[in-house]
């Protein structure tokens, strides 16, 4: 673990002559040996990798919990003491209840979803939420309409859909970078400026698409009672944040939702999502300095799945398939879409570990494979002949190409009720080990459950 920061005072001679050629400067210990006290966790895949999971037992020691990008369109699941929690845009660290959860300001908001979200998780059990949670005045606003413009957009693409989830993120995010979109601050300020600002943003797409249909004297009166709700909830949170960061002993957690290949820059480009979920995004969707990120632990799923269209090299598309489907409930939080499911692809994982620089990994529902008699990975690609280095850039190129396997023998032993690593079968741990050796990145835990207490660590 990284020392704490220390101040120590040096003498500069020669820079200041009025001071009679000697100068006390400030100076900090080197980068290298500061404390770190920002976790992040991030997906490796194709997202859907059980994050929620891992941030749910992190959270247990952690101060605040962070969602840094992405909107309502993430979902993760909490399953704790028995009962379930679904998440799409609250951190789900916030189920700890000494957890603050902060949504930051690269993180695009639906408002009516948010406080959706949290009607239906306090009737499930989960108290004083709205006591712990810190939104970001910086924080773009998803609109209704925008949800229509993401379904309008999709169907427009016909055969060539992207698999989008319709709630609007895309269109928002287009909103911001197009420098018209409207921030949870303008809800704040004058509301007759943001009234303006909201009929100009309406009329822009309407030139675009004719049929929009919005009632905007309705929305402004949903807006109107909605900022009150929220408002409680908006702090500046840069410098909120930048208080933990330098009280030396508080930990600070951050979700990433969906995953490096659905990455914007570094995903399956266009089958990706709007935002950077990869840790570049983590930086600027919270306004934090790389040097406080400590460790960086990816979530892999001991197979491979993912939802809508787009190459998936090792697909299983038969019964095995079907299989892994059916065994490990592979359909969308959000969208409750079944998922394709396939063979883990190390050639991924790689790609994903050289982007992010993952200092850990969590391995989630390694159960789901104790019913194979044996499990393959996919240890290198080939295209027209030649070997491929790493994951390709173009999706035309993902569907050609030809995977090498690795084959391994199976464990046929339920694994659900294994707490420790020398209680796994030992196929399962060669699984395992052939993971940390192709990557060369520790394995730190392994899921084998839903419950918080089936995460098994590794000393």
């Amino acid at each position: 673990m990284a020392r704490n920061v220390r101040t120590s005072i040096r003498k500069v001679t020669g820079l200041d002559s009025m001071n009679g050629g000697e100068t006390v400067v400030p100076s900090k210990v080197p980068r290298t040996e500061e404390r770190r006290p920002v976790t992040v966790v991030l997906g490796t895949q194709w997202g859907d990798e059980g994050k929620g999971k891992v941030v749910d037992m992190l959270a247990t020691k952690a101060d605040v919990c962070c969602r840094c990008q992405g909107g309502n369109n993430a979902g993760h699941s909490v399953h704790v003491d028995g009962a379930e929690y679904a998440f799409h845009l609250l951190p789900s660290g916030i189920v700890n209840p000494d957890c603050v959860a902060v949504i930051g300001n690269g993180v695009v908001v639906h408002l009516p979803q948010m406080f959706h979200e949290l009607e239906t998780n306090e009737k499930n059990g989960l108290c004083d939420m709205k006591d712990r949670l810190v939104i970001s005045d910086r924080c773009h606003i998803v609109f209704d309409f925008h949800q229509q413009v993401d379904g309008l957009q999709e169907s427009g693409r016909g055969q060539k859909s992207i698999g989008t989830t319709k709630k609007g993120i895309g269109p928002a995010y287009s909103s911001k970078a197009t420098r018209n979109g409207l921030r949870i601050c303008d809800l704040m300020g004058d509301f007759a400026h943001f009234s303006e600002k909201f009929r100009n943003l309406v009329d822009q797409y309407r030139t675009i698409f004719p049929d929009l249909e919005v009632d905007v004297a309705a929305e402004l009166a949903k807006y109107k009672e909605l900022r009150e709700r929220v408002r409680p909830l908006v702090r500046e949170t840069v410098s909120y944040l930048h208080k933990f960061l330098e009280a030396g002993d508080k930990m600070i957690l951050v979700e990433g939702a969906q995953s490096t290949i659905l990455d914007i820059d570094f995903g399956l480009y266009p089958y990706v999502t709007s935002s950077n979920c990869s840790i570049g995004g983590v930086c600027t969707g919270l306004g934090i300095p790389p040097h406080v990120i400590g460790d960086v632990v990816g979530v892999v799923k001991a197979y491979l799945t993912r939802v809508g269209a787009g190459g998936f090299p090792t697909e299983l598309d038969d019964e095995m398939g079907k299989l892994l489907l059916d065994r490990g409930h592979e359909y969308g939080v959000t969208t409750g879409r079944p998922r394709r499911c396939g063979w883990l692809d190390l050639v991924m994982l790689s790609y994903s570990n050289m982007i992010n620089g993952f200092t850990g990994l969590a391995v989630t529902k390694l159960d789901i494979l104790d019913v194979f008699d044996e499990v393959k990975v996919g240890v290198a690609y080939h295209l027209d002949g030649e070997k491929v280095e790493t994951f390709p850039a173009s999706d035309d190129d993902l569907k050609r190409l030809k995977v090498e396997y690795l084959t391994l023998p199976g464990w046929k032993t339920n694994t659900e009720d294994v707490r420790k690593w020398e209680d796994l079968p030992k196929n399962a741990q060669r699984y395992i080990e052939v993971i940390r050796d192709k990557l060369k990145v520790p394995v730190r835990w392994i899921g084998v459950g839903k419950d918080r207490d089936s995460m098994i660590e590794i000393p």
